[in-house]
């Protein structure tokens, strides 16, 4: 299930430890914490109807083979230079996998944000998710290239979701302005802009002052290359840190002052727990 981390420790896949391994030094607000998220949250087999139209534009754009021209400032790219790519490729591979679009739906679905920031767009089915779990957020999403920008429009469209305001331009001219310029704190951030240590720790420390002790961050792909695991490594230990929770597809950070420092990491979609979980439901 999970394992208390403290200190941290490198790692190279999910994790198959039953339980926290230093159970008498892990502090029991934090480990009622992490046994929450991944009763309710993360371990959640249940269904929510609005699961059902992402999965439906994700379908539409799978079978779409409209090309466009696609600027990449990420990991991917150190100029932004432009090179045209089919839409059904771009979903394929850089659309998060339902698993995960549905755990950010769980997420904020729970805590019920204001302010949602997502850094990195690309065609709107992450941003659809984050935006269904709550009419009433408002929630930012950032896109450098124009093209994809426009795709992500009509995803918003079609999925009538109103509470989105998509920034289009380069992270490193529109995130502080745009920050800048709210009337209210951050309460979730998704971080997918950029997988390189630098602008990552950038964009944290931009988005760390306009947060509470409540909000909540996390950051995509914590282990897909050695720069986003020093970016872990690093966020891990930030000052203003509280707890994180590594589920190796992404990380969760939290900021409650009222408790220690603590790290954990937790399973999620492992192999183990699926056939758990259908050999429980054999013997039922």
């Amino acid at each position: 299930m999970f394992i208390h981390n403290s200190p941290p420790f490198a790692l190279s896949g999910p994790q198959l430890f039953p339980f926290p391994t230093s159970l008498r030094q892990c502090p029991w607000a934090a480990l009622s914490l992490c046994i929450r998220l991944y009763t309710h949250l993360i371990n959640h087999t249940g269904h929510f109807a609005a699961y059902d139209a992402v999965e439906t534009r994700r379908g539409q754009l799978l079978i779409d083979p409209t090309a466009i021209t696609v600027r990449d400032f990420g990991a991917g790219s150190r100029t932004g230079a432009g090179r045209t790519r089919r839409l059904q490729d771009i979903v394929r591979t850089a659309a998060k996998p339902p698993k995960l679009g549905q755990l950010l739906f769980r997420l904020v679905n729970h805590l019920q944000p204001q302010t949602v920031v997502e850094l990195g767009t690309s065609l709107g089915i992450t941003t659809a998710y984050l935006a269904k779990a709550s009419s009433r957020a408002h929630v930012i999403t950032f896109e450098g290239c124009p093209q994809t920008a426009e795709v992500a429009r009509e995803t918003f469209t079609r999925l009538n979701l109103p509470n989105v305001e998509l920034v289009e331009g380069n992270l490193d001219d529109t995130l502080a302005p745009t920050l800048a310029s709210l009337s209210m704190p951050v309460d979730f951030a998704f971080f997918d802009g950029n997988h390189r240590y630098e602008p990552t720790m950038r964009y944290f420390e931009l988005l760390n002052q306009h947060r509470t002790e409540h909000t909540v961050f996390v950051l995509d792909d914590i282990h897909w290359s050695a720069e986003m695991e020093k970016a872990w490594a690093a966020v891990k230990q930030h000052p203003d840190v509280v707890l994180t929770i590594d589920l190796f597809y992404i990380g969760l950070v939290f900021f409650r002052s009222s408790q220690p420092k603590q790290h954990f990491i937790l399973r999620f979609d492992h192999a183990v727990d699926k056939l758990l979980e259908r050999t429980r439901r054999l013997s039922a």
